[in-house]
């Protein structure tokens, strides 16, 4: 039985609700290289992507987003929803490159990386501020080493941290259809 979520707007793909799953892929590119990240990209869509996430871990991939956007837009492919995979510096590259923050059409972030603190809340607001959706991907390699300490069960602990860092996400104004959640792990048997 599918539970029914809230409708997420991410681009011109709307996801949950009565919608059908979205195919999202990733690059493998340096983000920096725009020639190849949008190469990428274009083959990933072609192949049947829905939605593509690039990695912005450095100052030169925050750089290199507004134009990956441009050469897409040159090249027909418009529409193409476009996330911003954030690890530990997300709240530094989106406030020191607003084009960037502009560019995407969702942010990813993992509580275990980011913390569930003032980056967090800075992602949240220039969330807020450009009107973006927000996943919050847990992951179990890079589980918070609180909620773990406080819940031991490793599949509940994952599931508390998405859960918990959307309820803060929501505290600080997101609204509950710009969130979006993700729990995984390597063990299949594990996480259902």
């Amino acid at each position: 039985m599918r539970l029914k979520t809230p409708i997420v707007q991410i681009g011109n793909v709307k996801i949950g609700g009565d919608n059908p799953v979205a195919i999202q892929s990733m690059t493998n590119t340096q983000t920096s290289n725009v020639a190849a990240t949008v190469k990428q990209i274009i083959e990933l869509i072609d192949a049947g992507s829905e939605l593509v996430r690039i990695t912005v871990n450095d100052e030169k991939a925050a750089q290199a987003v507004p134009k990956i956007r441009t050469e897409l837009n040159k090249k027909g492919y418009k529409n193409i929803p476009l996330i911003g995979d954030f690890h530990f510096n997300g709240h530094v590259l989106l406030e020191k490159f607003p084009a960037c923050a502009k560019a995407l059409d969702k942010y990813r972030i993992n509580p275990g990386n980011v913390g569930v603190d003032k980056n967090f809340e800075t992602i949240i607001k220039v969330a807020k501020k450009f009107n973006k959706p927000v996943r919050i991907g847990v992951n179990v390699g890079s589980l918070d080493p609180k909620t773990l300490g406080r819940e031991p069960d490793l599949v509940k602990a994952m599931v508390k941290s998405a859960l918990d860092s959307a309820k803060y996400a929501k505290q600080l104004g997101l609204p509950q259809n710009k969130i979006v959640l993700s729990v995984k792990m390597s063990s299949l048997p594990s996480t259902g």
